[in-house]
């Protein structure tokens, strides 16, 4: 009897029917009970590690058995090493499987499994390859199914070429993995296809499944609609695949690591424009548990946008510190020091940035190569052209190059310093006159170093490249004639020995027939002969080219009252002012200026209205009606201009004698 009165024997048997209902919860209750009355029942001990398995608890799974140790010996190395692996203790799990006296298949399994999470893909493979050969159960589709994920994650993350397995892909899984497999080939729209067809497998699939609902298969269809937007995302169609990202994250999908890589995605499309979006997408990338069902390049490609994203939001305490955590985490990785530089920059701390890239250059010499690209940039934007070139030469990778020697002689010759010029030069023939000598590259850069020699006046040093050129194809004309005139200034005889090498004049002359030539349509001098009168056998049209109609000047009209006897005046043409005749304007008459001014005055001068004359008083401001500022007397015999009458036609005007202005200057 057990505690509480209940027999063993019942107990048992509310553990086997509990057991294959899937009831572990109560199944545990009765065995635990059975444990309590037995503490040395191996076998409940066995169930209450299955029961709590089943119910999740892997933590308690692993106390039990580190307790009973002793008890339950080798019985349980399969359960301890996947509660192991089921807490992320992968090392852990590791180390249990291989230290097991039997390998078992179910153990093997989980091998696999460890294997993959730990990214040894290449012994993985092995592991389920070797369980595919040697086993036949209802298990062989998903093995299959491991072994695809196997290769597409060889391909996508360690870039290894595609080996055809023979692996079928008549399930959605099997399909997805093909396409990942062909993404990490770059062959995008083949993978696109692929991941169309995984699409429609899935919705057939779980269709005949009348448990389903849409909003199911949605779900389950998350995973192929982020990866379909990914290969759109590298196709540059950015626009769809947003739309894409946009659905899978309006899903909520369960997996937090699906959830991740959506989001980054999202923010590298956004890239530094709609942050705010980006900035709540980012939170996403926290969840707890992504560290463990993502890859590692996965996770550092997280890191890596996180610190952008700071720096795009100009947290620069925050971008230092993830690209340090991140340059840690990846000492001879160049992007965390980039970031880093960026970061200086934009802060217009340029020496500083210069520092780190020096440091880590001098550190990781081996992936220095964009390091000093960068580094010579940061240069030649500071204006330091010579320390440029000199970080430029340094790079042992693209030193030969003929880009780099172009970007060398460019910028050696806008300092003006075509010694070394000349020897980028020289040593990028030695090098392809070694490597590849007699190819189009080596020829071509001769010619190059030969044409900036001569551009430049270094005529003598241009004498080596030139005859090298000429004893690759003696028929060149051009090039020996660039070798004569060299020659004629260091070597003359030398020169006329070249010379006789040049074609006679007869064969370099051109077929044409000059007089032809002159009278075409398209010639611009057009040289005139002399008509020959032959009578009939002159032409009636002759083309426009051959004679040219002068054009009739027209006679100019002459002036109204133009006397022709009369001489002409040598400075009509001048203006007034400039013709030595003109003695100016003559003072002292006025004419009438009735009508101008304020309504109702009249702008006739007296020497009532001299300022000059008025009694000494305050001055006043002008009152409207009054022709001038600071007058004090009515003018009583002026009539305004509204009451004055017409004069009667044909008749004149008497003039009004005006008196001369008295006074000095000094009036309004």
């Amino acid at each position: 009897m057990a505690s509480g009165g209940i027999s063993v024997a019942s107990l048992w048997t509310e553990v086997n029917r509990c057991g294959q209902n899937g009831d572990f919860t109560r199944a545990l209750k009765a065995v635990t009970k059975i444990v309590q009355d037995n503490r040395e029942d191996v076998t409940a001990l066995h169930c209450k590690l299955v029961c709590l398995v089943q119910n999740g608890s892997f933590k308690e799974a692993l106390n039990v058995m580190n307790t009973h140790s002793k008890l339950l010996g080798g019985d349980v190395v399969f359960e301890k090493a996947y509660c192991e692996y089921r807490l992320n203790r992968v090392e852990s799990a590791l180390k249990t499987i291989e230290s097991a006296p039997e390998q078992t298949d179910k153990l093997k399994e989980l091998y696999g499994q460890v294997l993959y999470r730990m990214e040894r893909y290449d012994d993985c493979k092995s592991v389920y390859t070797d369980l595919i050969r040697n086993s036949q159960d209802e298990y062989e589709e998903e093995r299959k199914t491991n072994l695809s994920a196997v290769v597409a994650s060889m391909s996508q993350w360690e870039e290894a070429p595609l080996e055809d397995l023979g692996l079928p892909e008549s399930t959605y899984e099997l399909c997805y993995n093909a396409a990942c497999a062909l993404i990490g080939q770059g062959q995008l729209t083949e993978a696109l296809g692929k991941l169309q067809e995984a699409e429609e497998l899935c919705r057939v699939s779980l269709a005949e499944d009348s448990d389903v609902t849409e909003e199911d298969i949605e779900s389950e269809l998350a995973v192929i609609h982020s990866q379909m937007a990914y290969v759109m995302q590298l196709q540059g169609r950015t626009d769809e695949a947003l739309q894409l990202y946009n659905q899978v994250i309006k899903l909520k999908p369960s997996d937090v690591g699906l959830l991740a890589v959506t989001a980054n995605n999202i923010i590298t499309i956004n890239k530094d424009q709609n942050v705010f979006d980006s900035k709540k997408k980012v939170k996403l990338t926290n969840a707890e548990g992504v560290e463990y069902k993502l890859a590692k390049k996965q996770l550092q490609a997280i890191d890596f946008n996180k610190s952008l994203l700071a720096m795009y939001t100009n947290q620069a305490e925050q971008c230092r510190k993830l690209s340090s955590s991140l340059q840690a985490q990846n000492p001879g990785h160049p992007r965390p020091v980039l970031i880093q530089v960026a970061q200086r920059c934009r802060e217009k701390q340029h020496s500083r940035a210069i520092e780190l890239l020096q440091q880590f250059s001098d550190q990781h010499p081996e992936s220095a190569s964009g390091i000093k690209l960068t580094m010579a940039q940061l240069y030649l934007i500071q204006g330091h052209v010579t320390k440029a070139c000199d970080v430029l030469r340094s790079i042992e990778e693209f030193k030969h190059k003929s880009g780099m020697i172009s970007a060398l002689v460019t910028m050696y010759s806008h300092e003006e310093d075509i010694d070394s010029a000349i020897e980028v030069f020289k040593q990028g023939i030695e090098h392809y006159q070694s490597e590849q000598s007699g190819s189009t590259a080596h020829l071509a850069l001769v010619r190059e170093a030969a044409n900036f020699k001569l551009k430049y006046g270094r005529k003598k040093e241009a004498i080596s490249d030139l005859e090298q050129l000429w004893r690759q194809n003696t028929k060149d004309i051009h090039t020996l004639a660039q070798l004569i005139s060299a020659y004629s200034l260091v070597d003359t005889d030398k020169a006329k020995s070249l010379s006789k090498h040049l074609p006679s004049a007869e064969t370099m002359a051109l077929n044409v027939d000059v007089d032809e030539l002159e009278n075409s349509h398209g010639a611009n001098y057009v040289r005139k002969k002399a008509a020959k009168v032959i009578g009939e056998n002159l032409p009636k049209e002759q083309s426009q080219g051959d004679i040219k109609k002068k054009k009739k000047k027209k006679k100019g009209k002459l002036p109204k009252n133009c006397d022709l006897s009369a001489t002409p005046d040598m400075e009509r043409w001048l203006p007034m002012r400039e013709r030595t005749y003109y003695r100016g304007k003559k003072k002292g008459k006025k004419k009438d200026t009735i009508g101008k001014g304020t309504q109702g005055a009249t702008a006739g001068a007296s020497a009532e209205l001299d300022a000059s004359k008025t009694a000494s008083s305050p001055p006043t401001s002008p009152r409207p009606g009054s022709a001038s500022g600071s007058s004090t007397a009515p003018a009583s015999n002026v009539v305004p201009p509204r009451q004055q009458k017409p004069a009667a036609p044909g008749a004149t005007r008497k003039k009004v004698p005006q008196k001369k202005k008295k006074g000095g200057k000094g009036g309004w």
